[in-house]
């Protein structure tokens, strides 16, 4: 019996489902099945929280699989995995299969464990949400003291320079001053970053800062969505304007009138498509796919991106008119590793708001799965670093976090700077000569660097070292290293000499 969350992978070739499980065994419990039947009997015994579907099967498609899951097992959140990008796929499968995301091959590793931990997440607060709707029916006459409750806990949570955890000399002081004075101005904002680095977070912390705070905000990822579709989900469309349009459809530009949308993945979205979204902005109109009216609307636009939009505009991939229209204002957020000094109280922070979410307490981390934390890249930004310390909390069986509990592939990663900075002495120093021989040889070509970058500037130099000019001296000679030709001999045939 695990802890982990379990998962149910699904396809009939037995190489895709065994790279899968590689991917996904230490982050899940998962299951497999190699067709629909399997899959089922799956289902009806164990408690799966996601389903990971391939496409093209040839008992059944993915999508009338999910479609049948969907009547037995509504709760489970459903992603299709195919190969085909076909729009008229990815629309039948939310349509009919009530899809959370269509993923399509090839995948990267960690971006597909970490949209299978965003599904995860979503399973849990779909939990939450059954259990909050059965107390409201149970008390009606408390629903507005909630809704109240709930704003001033949101205004709380998204004070950004408040509520954003960092050290004292943290580059994050900065971005929080910035969103502090833009965030009660009616204007678009762009914020780039890498993934994983908070960028929803500081678009909520714009809204409810700002004096749309009561109104509502929206979200979607534009990212790899196909144009209709994109259409559809930001306009609406009316009943019959596509194959798989069977009701009317309200769109996020219209839900959040008066309030803040946000569009994350901006620079993902097409050309033909930029020049819709221009249009929406410049008229502040919107016009549901299938239909002939136009809509007023009143929205702030906050756009996200992992990519800089002016070099995306100076490449010819972006509109320039579109990019002056979303960013009156643009946020640059740091990635973790440029952060050092916030890692550790980040750390302590998520693990005491996964202690509150998973009823499980720890005293802290040991020192050395701190140091370990702060040796790692961390490419999935501060998203990572929450999943990381979630799972060692899961797995922990004492009353700290240790080092043994940190996941393999952060642990390699970790190492693999100290493994590079090795190499590089190693191609220096070379594999032979005694310890003494080889520490002169990495000497003499820290020197040689040093006067070379400094343009043989003795005086910086020996400043730069620590060195007294004929400590310099002493050691250019005992190298044989020159200006002219910056002749480098070798230690050892200078210990010989």
């Amino acid at each position: 019996m695990t802890n982990l969350p379990g998962i149910l992978v699904v396809d009939d070739e037995p190489r895709s489902v065994e790279a899968l499980l590689r991917i996904l065994e230490d982050d899940f419990e998962v299951f497999t099945a190699t067709s629909a039947r399997q899959a089922e009997d799956i289902l009806a015994r164990e408690w799966i929280q996601v389903l990971l579907c391939d496409q093209r099967m040839p008992e059944m498609s993915g999508i009338a699989f999910c479609a049948r899951v969907r009547e037995q097992w509504p709760a489970v959140v459903r992603i299709i995995i195919s190969g085909y990008t076909d729009s008229s796929d990815i629309i039948d499968a939310i349509n009919e299969g009530g899809i959370y995301q269509y993923i399509t091959k090839p995948w990267h590793p960690e971006e597909l464990t970490l949209k299978i931990k965003n599904a995860v997440e979503l399973f849990q607060l779909q939990r939450e949400n059954e259990q909050l709707g059965i107390e409201l029916r149970l008390k009606p006459d408390s629903l507005e003291q909630s809704v109240a409750e709930r704003r001033r806990v949101l205004q709380e949570r998204f004070d950004w320079d408040l509520g954003i955890v960092r050290g004292a000399d943290s580059v994050m002081n900065q971005v929080c001053f910035r969103v502090r004075q833009v965030a009660p101005f009616d204007v678009n904002v762009v914020i780039q970053g890498e993934t994983g680095t908070g960028k929803e977070l500081c678009a909520r912390a714009l809204h409810y800062n700002s004096l749309r705070k009561n109104a509502p905000f929206v979200a979607e990822n534009c990212g790899a969505v196909p144009d209709d579709l994109l259409a559809s989900e930001l306009f609406g469309h009316k009943r019959g304007a596509f194959t798989g349009a069977n009701e009317d459809r309200t769109g996020l530009f219209e839900i959040a009138d008066g309030g803040t949308i946000f569009l994350d993945e901006i620079g993902d979205v097409s050309p033909a498509f930029q020049v819709k979204l221009l249009r929406v902005l410049q008229e502040g109109e919107i016009r549901p796919l299938g239909s002939n009216t136009r809509r007023r609307v009143n929205v702030r636009v906050i756009c996200a991106t992992n990519r800089d939009l002016e070099q995306e505009v100076a490449a010819g991939r972006f509109r320039e008119d579109l990019f002056y229209r979303l960013a009156n204002f643009v946020i640059h957020l740091p990635a973790l590793r440029h952060r050092p000094g916030d890692i550790e109280p980040l750390a302590h922070a998520i693990l005491h708001e996964q202690m509150a979410l998973l009823g499980k307490s720890v005293k802290g981390f040991t020192r050395e799965a701190l140091d370990q934390f702060r040796q790692y890249s961390w490419p999935g930004n501060v998203r990572e670093l929450q999943n990381e310390i979630k799972r060692m909390l899961v797995l922990a069986q004492h009353n700290e976090l240790s080092a043994d509990l940190i996941s393999s592939k952060l642990l390699l990663n970790a190492s693999a700077d100290d493994e590079l900075v090795l190499q590089e002495l190693m191609s220096v120093c070379g594999h032979s000569g005694t310890l003494k021989d080889r520490i002169e040889q990495v000497e003499a070509q820290i020197l040689k660097e040093t006067l070379v970058r400094l343009r043989w500037n003795k005086t910086r130099a020996a400043e730069e070292l620590g060195l007294s000019r004929v400590g310099l001296r002493g050691k250019l000679e005992r190298y044989g290293l020159e200006k002219n030709g910056a002749q480098l001999v070798t230690a050892e045939s200078q210990v010989n000499r």
